[in-house]
């Protein structure tokens, strides 16, 4: 099993639950989700409180160590369909065995029009701190052919209830590069995300995946989907519009006010641990990722089956648990330094080069410089020394042992997946990474 240069393991306190429900499919959507139509009130589907109780199970018997959580997050799905009690039963059982720190920061994704103003309340007595809308666009008709629940009335309804429920910190999804979509309504729709004056807004790129009703109708780069070149106009107009509004651009597709970043995102980026918990979840523990079942009832007997059978254990290390055995993996050294490359150049800080060197040696740092070399020259990517302050620098000359390396913004963002793919490829063999660890 590896380890890192700085240590052992660090101890994972952050926790990611997710809630499969949602009342309809949307077009793009290839998430591990369970259709339960308009129903308003999900105590009227009896899955949903099946689920709580089986996720409560999987919680209680998870090995742990005592460190509390910082940080949870609700994902899905809708987990705005499950009620106050069905959430605190989570939360409890969250509290119970591995406790919340009391200022954590505990997120809950939400639909417009699947919630009011007495149901926000009661999550906010739960400890919900942290509210990410799934807005996407501000057009009924790009909304409709997205397959979303919601239009854009239910949006400014939603938005008023979280302000009158004193939900400070409200984040919101949009999506661009959406079939018939333009540059007009593309801009109209940032600045009308920018008007309801959220902490954090998430601006992603339409991903055609294969599997999806999307995948199925249209291919990427081929009308009605914005071409290539207009997609990029897209995420220039993004980066300038939200940036010269307040907001900071700390990661590729992230924008926040100050002192809203999403510190449980930032656990993913940053490849710290996590446990993960529910249908389709994945967990990162002493160097493991592992996935549970992507369906219900394959989740449920997996519960009942291998968590049982770990519980039988004799002592309760973190390498034993909640491993689903035809979806985990132990991370090589290679594997390991690509991740972190990967996941690093996604934020506006990029990668500690005290902190590379550190875990994968200096010869890794070097190579990396070397193949970063043509992308310096097209400014895409640049140092910034500890004080902030970008300066020049050369594959041929030594850096400072302190700083970053970091993709520029917009147009290493931009051009991200054409400089991870040098990188993933350089770096690929695993004797000539080993070698230099």
């Amino acid at each position: 099993m590896i380890k890192n240069r700085l240590g052992n393991y660090s101890v994972p306190r952050s926790a990611y639950v997710h809630i499969p429900f949602c009342r309809r499919r949307c077009y793009y959507c290839d998430f591990p989700i369970s259709v339960v139509g308009d129903r308003q009130k999900s105590d009227k589907f009896s899955p949903i409180p099946e689920y709580v109780e089986v996720i409560c199970e999987e919680i209680s018997i998870t090995g742990s160590v005592c460190q509390p959580l910082e940080t949870i997050f609700f994902g899905g799905g809708t987990p705005s369909l499950l009620s106050v009690n069905q959430l605190s039963r989570i939360l409890d059982a969250l509290e119970q065995k591995l406790g919340i720190v009391a200022n954590a920061e505990i997120s809950l994704e939400m639909d417009p029009g699947t919630f009011d103003w007495e149901q926000v309340q009661g999550y906010k007595s739960l400890g919900i701190n942290r509210v990410s809308l799934g807005v996407q666009a501000f057009q009924d008709d790009l909304l409709q052919i997205c397959g979303r629940s919601h239009n854009v009335s239910d949006i400014y309804k939603a938005v008023d209830i979280l302000h009158q429920s004193g939900i400070v910190n409200f984040s919101i999804d949009l999506i661009s590069g959406l079939p018939h979509q333009t540059l007009e309504q593309w801009q109209a729709s940032l600045e009308m995300g920018i008007a309801i004056s959220p902490t954090h807004i998430s601006s992603y790129d339409l991903v055609v995946e294969p599997v999806t009703a999307f995948g199925r109708y249209y291919q990427p780069g081929n009308a009605p989907l914005p071409t290539d070149e207009t997609a990029a106009k897209m995420y220039r107009m993004a980066q300038q519009l939200i940036s010269n509004s307040g907001y900071e651009h700390y990661e590729i597709s992230n924008y926040a006010k100050l002192g809203y970043q999403c510190s449980h995102n930032r656990v993913y980026w940053e490849n710290s641990p996590y446990y993960g918990f529910g249908m389709g979840a994945t967990s990162y523990l002493s160097g493991q990722r592992f996935t549970r079942p992507r369906t219900r009832q394959e989740y449920y007997r997996w519960v009942q089956h291998e968590c049982q059978r770990q519980l039988s254990l004799q002592g309760h290390s973190l390498e034993n648990q909640g491993i689903y055995k035809s979806n985990n993996y132990l991370e090589t050294n290679q594997e390991y330094l690509l991740e972190t490359l990967m996941l690093r150049f996604r934020l506006a800080e990029g990668v500690n080069l005290s902190t590379l060197s550190q875990q994968f040696g200096q010869k890794t740092v070097e190579q990396v410089l070397i193949y970063l070399d043509p992308y310096q020259k097209l400014g895409w990517v640049e140092f910034m020394n500890p004080k902030g302050i970008v300066t020049p620098y050369s594959s041929q000359q030594k850096l400072p042992v302190e700083g970053y390396l970091r993709l520029t913004d917009p147009e290493g963002f931009l051009f991200s997946n054409t400089v991870l793919s040098t990188l993933f490829s350089k770096l690929s063999n695993p004797v000539s990474i080993a070698s230099k660890l």
